[in-house]
């Protein structure tokens, strides 16, 4: 055996060993690992709260500062004891509450979507009540240079004038802090996830003091993540048109350091995301803020994004002053996240969608497959119509590197002669094959360039796949009921035929129908290629289908469905071409 075949057949085998090691004993044992630790957080979250309801204590309270920009504006405790009024939530895509202590949006349920794929599974219950065992909300408010001022807290009874919440009656809320201060709120909702807060003082004072409006977002508890790190869950933003993201392990390990993230810049947003779901503050982008990421001090993890307008607003005497504070909350839709972009002047407000280091290849197929969508309606059909159109666009590269590749497949007889003559001298064959190669005007490379131009693409539609919202829980036909999650079918049940699950099996064990499609088409693919003229490469390359038909079992099957697709176009461009070729040679 030559040191090439050696080294190739060594390196092959560790790429596998890697991959199949990496999933069985780093990925498998870290999704145990979360879910193991999620469950056991939650439990003892659950029997901290039952201790607190018990001995009437505050089940969370923090001593640190929204920003931290001025004295007296401290985050304020939420109490179990809120029996105050809830205000209803009615649109057409959200529905929820919120209560008249604090006023805080603590109760956000997306009508659109549910947690699972059967119609009768509970809708998504994005932001929970301060009362539950994770609470998830926002709250605006005001912070004051003069500490005898009570300001509205957790604890304020709001009055208001309507009990429904709706786009078409906006809800106002009114609190005198009996110190010379009234605070009146107006509460609206659109029809796309967007709460607005509308706040005026007005004062009877002899003085002046100045006001500092700020906004934020909390959330106890750490959620269950994806785990890839594709893909960023958390604390995000942008600021000064750059965004930055932090993963809650980071904000842990700062705030045990003694470090709070403080961006600063004029305008720009901050939010918390999961996957699919956003909450998003959106101050006036004319103002500058003192952003935050941190995680707030006590027994349970608590995470906060705020800002905070730190030049704050001068309420003169008798007068009154003004601010409004957004909130978005619900689908990471793209049209919609673009459409705040340019009409509030949002920046970069498409980028809480994460589509990675090929944005400029992303966004574009994502649009490219809506617009494909909005013909065919279906997305699996629209990926199969959006393949034959990345074919079109390299079909005269493809052209050129199959002919090439055709006239290789003729050489390969010359070429084993070659090796027969010269298998020895290696340095005399390579000279021998150059000089054939130069003769007939071949490329033995240009077969290669269009798997390399097909990597881009290849990732920048499993980005579309993966975190697009738009994609999650569309069918196909058949059994692929998600684009976006792996074929559901495993021939280690006959493809459902027989009564059990294979959950026990790791991922890429679970193969499904749809990655047996790609790995036959794979091999039918290679059969049209030349032969390598060593046996021992020909065997590894004949093994290559396998390893990529259990590499995309885990795989999104409306990517697995693209590639296999995208292969019987191949094979059908390769094969015309060939018979081109060899009908002029």
């Amino acid at each position: 055996m030559t040191p090439e075949n050696r080294n190739l057949i060594l390196a092959v085998a560790l790429s596998m060993a890697v991959l199949f090691g990496w999933q069985i004993f780093v990925i498998q044992p870290e999704i145990e690992k979360e879910q193991a630790q999620q469950a056991l957080i939650a439990e003892q979250q659950a029997t901290k709260r039952e201790a607190d309801i018990a001995a009437g204590t505050p089940t969370i309270a923090s001593n640190g500062n929204v920003a931290n920009p001025t004295p007296g504006m401290t985050v304020q405790e939420i109490t179990t004891g809120d029996n105050a009024k809830r205000i209803t939530i009615d649109a057409s895509l959200v529905q929820g509450s919120f209560s008249l202590q604090g006023a805080r949006i603590d109760d956000i349920i997306l009508t659109s979507y549910r947690e699972t794929l059967d119609s009768e599974s509970d809708n998504i219950h994005f932001f929970k009540k301060t009362s539950s065992k994770a609470p998830f909300f926002a709250e605006f408010g005001w912070a004051s240079s003069d500490a005898d001022q009570p300001m509205p807290s957790a604890q304020t009874l709001w009055s208001s004038d309507r009990d429904l919440l709706s786009p078409s009656s906006p809800v106002t809320l009114r609190w005198n802090n009996g110190k010379g201060l009234e605070f009146t709120r107006k509460i609206s909702i659109n029809d796309d996830y967007l709460i607005t807060y509308d706040d005026t003082v007005t004062s009877t004072l002899g003085n002046a003091i100045t006001m500092y409006p700020f906004g934020l977002v909390r959330r106890q508890g750490t959620p269950p993540t994806s785990g890839i790190y594709i893909l960023h869950e958390g604390p995000l933003g942008v600021f000064d048109e750059t965004l930055k993201e932090e993963d809650y392990s980071d904000l842990k390990d700062a705030a045990a350091g003694g470090i709070t993230v403080t961006p600063e810049g004029t305008g720009g947003w901050i939010g918390i995301t999961d996957k699919y779901w956003l909450a998003a503050l959106l101050p006036s982008q004319q103002e500058k803020y003192t952003y935050s990421f941190q995680t707030l001090p006590g027994t349970a993890d608590r995470y906060q994004v705020d800002y905070i307008d730190n030049r704050g607003l001068t309420l003169a005497a008798g007068s009154a002053v003004s601010t409004q504070g957004r909130l978005f909350a619900g689908a990471k839709k793209v049209a919609l996240l673009d459409f705040y972009k340019e009409e509030m002047g949002i920046p970069n407000f498409d980028l809480a969608i994460d589509f990675g280091w090929f944005y400029f290849l992303t966004k574009p197929f994502f649009y490219a497959l809506d617009y494909l969508f909005q013909l065919f309606g279906n997305f699996g059909v629209a990926t199969l119509a959006f393949t034959v159109v990345i074919k079109l666009a390299f079909f005269p590269l493809a052209n050129k590197s199959y002919r090439s590749m055709a006239k290789m497949r003729i050489l390969t007889p010359k070429l084993q002669s070659l090796r027969e003559r010269f298998g020895d001298d290696r340095m005399r064959l390579n000279q021998e094959m150059m000089a054939l190669y130069k003769a007939e005007k071949v490329n033995p490379a240009a077969g290669c360039l269009p798997v390399l131009l097909q990597i881009p693409v290849f990732f920048a539609l499993y980005k579309v796949l993966f975190v697009t919202i738009e994609m999650r829980h569309a069918p196909f036909f058949g059994w692929v009921a998600d684009l976006s999650a792996p074929d559901p079918t495993s021939i280690f049940n006959i493809f459902g035929l027989l009564p059990y699950s294979v959950d026990f099996l790791p991922p890429f064990l679970q193969l499904g129908l749809w990655p047996i499609f790609m790995g036959i088409s794979m091999f039918l693919q290679m059969r049209l290629n030349p032969a390598p003229p060593d046996p021992i490469q020909a065997k590894i390359f004949q093994w290559m289908p396998v390893f990529f038909t259990f590499l995309l079992a885990t795989f999104p099957a409306g990517l697995v469905i693209y590639w296999t697709w995208n292969n019987l176009l191949s094979m059908a461009q390769q094969w015309y071409i060939m018979k081109q070729v060899a009908k002029s040679s």
